[in-house]
C-alpha cells in the first residue's frame, strides 16, 4: 500500500464487512445524524434529563461495538498484536459508545417529545 486515500479506507471496510453490511452501517449511521439534527433544531435546546440517560447507555454501545467488530473480522482477544490494535479497538469502543449515546438521545427525543427540564 504505497499511499493512503480515502478510496483505501473504504475499500477496506467494504473488505472487512462486507459491501452490503458497510453501507447500511453508514446509512443508518446518517439517518440517527439526521434524526439528531432534527430534534435539536425541534426543541432549540439540549434535555439535560435526557442527555444523562444517553451518557449512561454508552458502556453498552461500546461493548456492543467491540463485539460486533471481533463478530465480524472472526478475531478474538487472544489476536491482539501491538498496541496499534489495542489503540484501534479503544476507538471503536468510543465510536460505539457515542453513536449509541446519539441513538438513545434521539429516541428519547422522538418518544416522549420535548419536556422541560426539572
Amino acid at each position: 500500500m504505497e499511499e493512503f486515500s480515502l478510496m483505501t479506507l473504504l475499500a477496506v471496510f467494504e473488505e472487512m464487512f462486507g459491501r452490503g453490511l458497510f453501507w447500511a452501517m453508514v446509512a443508518v449511521a446518517v439517518i440517527v445524524t439526521l434524526g439528531y439534527i432534527y430534534v435539536l433544531v425541534r426543541d432549540r435546546a439540549m434535555s439535560m434529563r435526557k442527555f444523562l440517560l444517553a451518557q449512561l447507555s454508552m458502556p453498552f454501545g461500546g461493548v456492543a461495538a467491540v463485539a460486533f467488530v471481533m463478530m465480524m473480522t472472526n478475531s478474538g482477544f487472544r489476536d491482539i498484536g501491538g498496541p496499534i490494535d489495542w489503540i484501534v479497538l479503544l476507538g471503536v469502543f468510543v465510536a460505539g459508545a457515542v453513536g449509541f449515546a446519539i441513538l438513545v438521545y434521539v429516541v428519547q427525543s422522538l418518544m416522549r417529545g420535548k419536556e422541560a427540564d426539572i
